[in-house]
């Protein structure tokens, strides 16, 4: 009987302040038809000066805690993914875990951008299949409001990105039943890490922080839009089936795709790429943006909570990000 990683609780968490596009026109020039039509995202959430991105972990790890009906102490591992951390070192794990007052448990970073949950639901799932760990949390979380370029030049993509956090318990399953997290796929191509990436701070510049960097907006992060979304509708579907040709699966077999939230337009493109029908593509990108590495796991949860997603379903999950790095799940719920 092989042991597969059940999803036993999750939550997410949004910061109260909602940003329309309304609110965009007034910082820069851009309007609410300009991206609509290019993003599909209508208002995001963003957080108020002082909070951190490892609160929005810790508000969705509560959740997910409460969720599972477990006491957090039965938590024996904690696995963060994030690009905008607190603080330059250290990552955000080991700030929610004293956040959560948890024992003296292991805390791993995980640094994969976009696919960042992904890379570590996969490190998760071969912990607890191997029986390193019993009960993981698995927190995802982004602020990116906090580092934005509201210049005509850095439009494009601050008119992206929302914030907020997702948060999963995970744990072993020996029923037998095929619960669970059926497999990850994962790949990379470093060439292109320029094409979406904030060049600085960098270790390669001594001092690593200096005046004209802030004053040349290299602090900013940057992306080459065309190449990005070229890349993003080829390789995510590329990735789900690979990933279904290894499980003996096929497209028919999918009851919900959750595709990384990056633009509406990438989302749909995927779909139709596989030839899934549109309301098998879960999409929530209108109300929250791009999340980035927490937007897969704010989908899975409110799908799972609103009842759209039941006992049983296959889910496929995917996401293309900076790196560039991609990928797929598959769980069956």
């Amino acid at each position: 009987m092989e042991r597969t990683t059940v999803v036993s609780g999750l939550g997410f968490y949004v910061p109260p302040r909602v940003v329309t596009n309304f609110e965009l026109e007034k910082m820069m020039n851009t309007s609410d038809d300009w991206i609509r039509e290019r993003t599909g995202i209508l208002e995001r959430h963003w957080s108020e000066p002082g909070v951190g991105t490892s609160d929005l972990g810790y508000e969705a790890a509560v959740k997910a805690i409460e969720n599972a009906g477990i006491d957090k102490n039965e938590i024996d591992f904690i696995i963060a993914a994030t690009l905008s951390p607190d603080h330059y070192f250290p990552g955000i794990g080991v700030m929610v875990q004293a956040k959560l007052g948890l024992k003296e448990i292991g805390a791993l970073d995980v640094r994969d951008q976009c696919s960042g949950f992904l890379y570590a639901l996969s490190v998760a799932d071969q912990y607890i299949r191997t029986g390193t760990y019993k009960k993981i949390l698995l927190v995802a979380a982004e602020l990116q409001s906090a580092n934005l370029d509201f210049s005509d030049e850095g439009r494009d993509m601050s008119v992206l990105f929302g914030d907020g956090g997702a948060a999963l318990i995970l744990e072993a399953n020996d029923s037998g039943d095929g619960r669970g997290v059926l497999g990850s796929y994962l790949f990379s191509d470093g060439r292109f890490v320029s094409e979406l990436w904030m060049d600085k701070p960098s270790s390669c510049d001594n001092p690593t922080f200096q005046v004209e960097f802030f004053q040349q907006g290299k602090f900013y992060p940057r992306m080459n839009g065309r190449t990005v979304f070229k890349n993003a509708c080829e390789r995510m579907p590329q990735a789900v089936l690979h990933g279904l040709h290894q499980l003996g699966l096929s497209i028919s077999d999918i009851d919900y795709l959750i595709p990384h939230q990056a633009n509406d337009r990438i989302s749909q493109m995927v779909g139709r790429a596989l030839k899934l029908p549109e309301e098998k593509v879960i999409r929530n990108i209108q109300r929250y943006g791009n999340t980035t590495a927490a937007s897969i796991p704010i989908a899975l949860a409110e799908a799972v909570q609103t009842g759209l997603i039941k006992r049983g379903h296959l889910i496929a999950l995917t996401a293309f990000g900076s790196g560039f790095t991609w990928g797929s799940a598959f769980i069956r719920w």
